[in-house]
Formats: C-alpha cells, structure tokens, sequence
C-alpha cells in the first residue's frame, strides 16, 4: 500500500559507516558512549543518527548504527553498519585509514569508481567516513591517527538482493550515497547501477550486451545466447529508454533488448518507461494491430477492453495468431529501440511467451 501522508527520507549506507565510526572513534578516544551521532552529510549538511550499540575492550571500540531507508527502502534497509577503530601507530597524526571488513565486498571488475581490489566503499562515502572520524579527533581534542574497519554483518547474504555479483563485488555490499539521503521512490539508483553495469561490461570489452526487463527474461536470455558472459547481461527493468540511450553512448556494438509480451507492447506505443502503474497501455491500439495480425473482429474488440497485454495475448484463437500479433509489435518496438538508440548500434528484439519460449526474434 502506498503512503498517504509525507513521504520519510532515509539515509545511505554511507552515512550509517560514518555515524558508526564517528561514534566508535568517540568512544575510543574518550570513553564515552554515545546515544547519538552528529554526522556530516557528503554534500554538506548534517544528520543526527541512534546509535544501536557500542563498546570498548581491548584498545578498539565498536559502534553499530542501523540503516533506514525511510520509505523507500531496500535490500539494505534495516542492514547494520558496524565500524571498528583503534589507533594507528604508523599513520600521521590525525589521519583516517579506512577498510572493508566482514560483509562489505570487494571489488573484482574495473569500471567502477573502486578500484579492483579494494573494498566496496564509493569515493563520497570514503570521504564521509573520513570527515566524521576527523570531527570525533578535533572535539576530542587529540590528534591520534586512528584506523576504522567498516562492518555489516548480513552483508554477504545482503548483497545477493542486489546488484554486486553481476558487478563483480564479491563478499557483501556496496557502501553507497553521493548525498547521504535516502529520497523515497527515487529511481536513481537504479539507473546508476544500470549505468555501472555498463561500465563494467564496457570495461571489460564487451561489444554486445543483453538487456533484460526482469531476472526471468535475463535468465532466459542468458539460455538463448550461452556465449554472453553473465557480465554483459543487465537487467534495465522499465527504464527502456535510459537503458538504450545508455548503452548506445558507451558505443556497444550490439543490442539485444529480451521482454516479454507485457511489456513489449508499451515499447511498441514508444513508451519510456514500461512501469505497470507509471503508464497505462492502450488498448485500442493494441486491438487494431491484433486486427492487422488477422484476429476475429469479435477477439479485437474483446482486446480492447482488456485490462492487461497479457490478456490479450492469452485470447489469440491459435499460436500462429499470437506469433502475428507479437511480430507486429515487435517490428513497431524495434523501430522505437532505434529512436532512443540512436543510428549505431545493431538492434535485436527477442520476444519470450508466458511458459518461457521464444515467440520471435528481430
């Protein structure tokens, strides 16, 4: 169900790792425990954040602070990020090192802004985690060089809800957030991680990427045309137009779009986006191309009342009905592929039914 009132704002794992080692750095160098931490944000401004837990043994003190993706939450919300800190007898006075630990991958592909073999930690976060330790050092009034690991328990298991295997960060999840904030039903980070997955698939010299509107149709794909590697398999899910436009700017050679006969016919109406709720098929369009495929008049007048293309898909009298009313969309789909594509890149469309077989390829 959707939220009536405000929508809530959340915060990144970045600001989460840089609440905890704040926190933990405070501790360290004072004993104290803190119930909350002011923490900077990475494009200024500030946050106050719970801390869930903290102690101090051993010359290291540990702080967890638990991620709220606010109302837009995801694979990591609710994740604890858990930071580490000792002193580091070999660094200059007031310097951070910070490292991945348990639950936090590592990187393993170039094209990401990590270099292959660190941790998962983005430049901003990096940044912020360093900023917040340094904050804790100056009110502390010391100027120790202190080491932070940065945690999260569930990580690994975490990181298999998103994006990171096919991106080649092995071991858990990305420690993320340009701003901070968590803005809710925002759809950016997911065509950043559309648009890191080409980097990674360009990095690593692939000519031809397979783009899929759903892990189904990837997997399916990905059985279709064995000798793509699982790296230049994305899946876009309904962002059609940003996907191709993506693509075509990092100069792929070719294009293979997989959908199923859903969505298929939103990219046939030209539609940027496919999203169920985001925008709404029409269906007297799509009765009059089952009328061109050679339908019944009484079956397209049907379709046009229909309530989904699935519907309408699953009144064609026979097969070969459906093949025709596929391939008339699937020639209107491709010719819009080449709008957002632009002139370069070679274009396929590959069509699957709803038992998983290919209805067509174009």
């Amino acid at each position: 169900m959707q939220p009536t009132g405000p929508l809530r704002e959340g915060f990144t794992t970045g600001t989460a790792a840089a609440g905890a080692a704040k926190a933990a750095a405070w501790l360290l160098l004072t004993g104290q425990v803190p119930e909350t931490v002011d923490t900077p944000l990475p494009g200024g401004g500030r946050l106050t954040l719970p801390v869930a837990a903290a102690g101090l043994a051993a010359g290291e003190a540990f702080a967890t602070v638990v991620k709220d993706g606010g109302d837009d939450p995801d694979a990591t919300h609710g994740a604890h990020l858990v930071c580490r800190v000792t002193r580091f007898s070999g660094g200059e006075p007031g310097s951070v090192a910070v490292a991945g630990g348990r639950g936090v991958g590592r990187v393993t592909l170039p094209g990401l802004s990590v270099p292959v073999g660190q941790p998962a930690i983005n430049p901003a976060p990096m940044g912020q985690i360093r900023a917040a330790v340094r904050e804790a050092v100056r009110a502390a009034g010391q100027d120790a060089a202190l080491a932070v690991v940065v945690e999260v328990p569930d990580g690994e298991s975490l990181a298999r809800q998103t994006m990171n295997p096919r991106l080649g960060i092995v071991g858990g999840i990305s420690i993320l957030g340009v701003s901070g904030i968590v803005r809710p039903f925002s759809h950016a980070a997911w065509k950043a991680s559309i648009a890191l997955a080409m980097d990674v698939a360009r990095s690593l010299g692939h000519d031809t990427i397979g783009l899929a509107t759903g892990r189904r149709s990837e997997a399916l794909l990905a059985g279709r045309f064995p000798e793509l590697p699982e790296t230049a398999l994305i899946e876009v899910a309904d962002y059609f137009a940003f996907s191709l436009v993506q693509a075509a700017g990092r100069g792929f050679a070719r294009l293979i779009q997989a959908t199923f006969v859903g969505k298929l016919a939103k990219m046939a109406q030209g539609l940027a986006n496919t999203h169920a709720h985001r925008t709404a098929t029409d269906f007297s369009a799509l009765a009059e191309r089952c009328r061109q495929a050679g339908w019944p008049e009484s079956l397209a007048c049907e379709a046009s009342r229909a309530t989904t293309a699935r519907h309408v898909f699953a009144l064609a009298p026979d097969a070969p009905s459906r093949a025709a009313l596929a391939a008339i969309l699937a020639r209107e789909a491709l010719a819009v592929m080449r709008r957002f594509a632009g002139p370069a890149p070679e274009l396929s469309l590959v069509v699957f039914d709803f038992d998983g077989s290919a209805l067509l390829e174009v």
